[in-house]
């Protein structure tokens, strides 16, 4: 009786959210399972585990707010400096604002060369395909591969110190907020790139002409024209760079050389030391703050339309 009222219950709300009719939504079934066991039920797991408790050998199924009460200690003390937590938070949310900036600029550009420049679908598919080739391997490998270049004795500080624009090794190139920003927007900047690309290929040229036989021009194009109606890849892009940053912990782990903080790596983090009721309550409250921001940003475009 209770898997055949959660089907009813996904199928009517997955029905009702994507407006389709009855017969239709009969094939959401797999979806639904798939979002009830891999998603639905972990998720309410992790909701249970943050209010249990723990010690140095297990944890121990309870119903306690110290986990809660722990992350946030001394926070509301606004005589004292920052706490830990908003400090960890802040510095997170610095990493993943810088990051979407500029996995927003370069992608956009991108998107606009692909698809108002490149005037041949061949050339297209070839110069887009070239953008995913760092995907054909590992994020750790290809964040390895700066350590020759932004290290102490690496490439770019041989190259400074042979032409003479610095006089020393520069340290902030590797190990730095510098080196995570820029490993950050080498790997996500395809996702910023992808659905911007997709809605700007959705953009009826017409539209475009008309602008410039009414007098408008390139940037007043850009501006008035373009970039509302690639909105919804904007914000869909935007949201896998957010979320994917707000709980990345290996790339500020390699990065940072393990001294830079984030949510991610205090996670992962308790999880080693099996404090996992505190890394449930850690995760939840991640969740809800990216969740809010997720909502945040649907809330200016219809995503529907776009998907």
């Amino acid at each position: 009786m209770l898997p055949y009222f959660f089907y009813n219950y996904i199928n009517i709300n997955m029905m009702k959210f994507l407006k389709l009719k009855p017969s239709v939504g009969l094939l959401s079934i797999p979806y639904s399972l798939i979002f009830i066991f891999f998603f639905f039920i972990p998720l309410i797991l992790t909701l249970i585990i943050s209010f249990w408790d723990y010690n140095e050998y297990s944890i121990i199924p309870d119903f306690i707010f110290e986990n809660y009460s722990y992350i946030f200690k001394d926070c509301l003390n606004f005589e004292k400096d920052m706490c830990v937590t908003f400090k960890t938070y802040l510095s997170t949310f610095i990493f993943c604002f810088i990051t979407w900036f500029f996995t927003l600029i370069i992608g956009f550009f991108v998107a606009y060369f692909l698809a108002f420049y490149v005037n041949s679908i061949t050339w297209q598919i070839v110069l887009f395909l070239l953008c995913t080739i760092p995907f054909w391997t590992s994020n750790v490998i290809r964040m390895i591969s700066w350590i020759p270049l932004l290290g102490r004795n690496g490439l770019v500080n041989d190259f400074l110190l042979s032409t003479g624009l610095a006089d020393a090794p520069q340290e902030w190139l590797l190990y730095s907020g510098f080196s995570i920003v820029l490993a950050f927007v080498h790997l996500y900047t395809l996702f910023m790139i992808v659905p911007i690309f997709n809605s700007m290929m959705r953009i009826d040229k017409s539209i475009i002409e008309a602008a410039y036989d009414n007098g408008a021009n390139g940037l007043q194009i850009l501006w008035n024209v373009i970039i509302p109606l690639c909105k919804p890849g904007i914000v869909i892009g935007s949201i896998f760079v957010i979320t994917v940053v707000m709980g990345d912990f290996i790339t500020i782990g390699i990065m940072g050389g393990q001294q830079i903080p984030s949510i991610g790596k205090i996670i992962y983090v308790e999880m080693s030391y099996l404090q996992l009721p505190a890394a449930a309550a850690n995760a939840v409250i991640l969740l809800a703050l990216t969740l809010l921001i997720i909502w945040t940003m649907t809330k200016m475009i219809d995503i529907r339309k776009e998907l």
